[in-house]
């Protein structure tokens, strides 16, 4: 019902741009917004980003943790406060132990290319009372060098080394596999159909103030 809902909604916006351009976006914005914010897990869950450097990790990553309100673990950019491995892993490990308490959602985006990383992350996510759930961004291999080139976030040989190493998650490991080369609206949709059939998505009524709010800090965790 809540999949059926966002369909009719992202199929409505598609049309009703094709006939109003720009102006469309306004109108669709606020009822997007609206109807999103209704949205919510019916658990916490621990959300493991995984694939390719460059595949758009982070750029899902942040929009996914601002479509459930959760804080976003930026593995990668803590450890570069690290003077080497043991201290960049007790940093992620505890400010990863500090966001669980909060009993929260959370995204995670880290070092999860091997499935015996991925592993130890759902045994910890589950230690804690969270439902794991891995989202797996597929891209080709080229574009997504060619991504991490132009960003220059890796060097070619660098970025060689990690897809070398990157082991693909199994039927086991239940990934929900999205497109790092379509738009959010698109993958948001196969995320919500397969959080909504298996259960996991629920929505309560948002009341809208008669004046506006008083703005509040944002909860999103995301170092740069």
């Amino acid at each position: 019902m809540i999949y059926s809902q966002y369909g009719i909604l992202f199929t409505f916006c598609q049309h009703f741009y094709v006939v109003y351009g720009r102006y469309a976006y306004i109108f669709c914005d606020v009822w997007y917004t609206r109807f999103m914010k209704s949205l919510h897990l019916s658990r916490p869950h621990a959300i493991m980003m995984v694939g390719y450097p460059g595949s758009g990790k982070s750029f899902f990553a942040e929009r996914f943790a601002d479509m459930f309100n959760a804080p976003y673990i930026d593995a990668l950019t803590l450890t570069s406060y690290a003077k080497d491995v043991p201290s960049a892993m007790k940093i992620i490990t505890s400010f990863a132990a500090e966001v669980a308490k909060t009993g929260h959602t959370f995204v995670y985006e880290g070092d999860t290319d091997t499935r015996e990383l991925r592993t130890e992350f759902v045994k910890w996510s589950k230690s804690y009372g969270f439902e794991p759930l891995i989202v797996w961004v597929q891209v080709e291999k080229d574009s997504a060098k060619t991504r991490s080139l132009k960003k220059n976030t890796l060097t070619g040989s660098a970025f060689d080394d990690v897809v070398a190493k990157f082991q693909a998650p199994t039927d086991a490991e239940k990934a929900i596999v999205i497109s790092g080369k379509h738009t959010y609206a698109s993958q948001a949709k196969t995320v919500l159909s397969y959080l909504s059939k298996s259960g996991r998505l629920v929505t309560k009524p948002v009341t809208v103030p008669d004046r506006p709010a008083t703005p509040q800090i944002v909860r999103s965790i995301i170092i740069r």
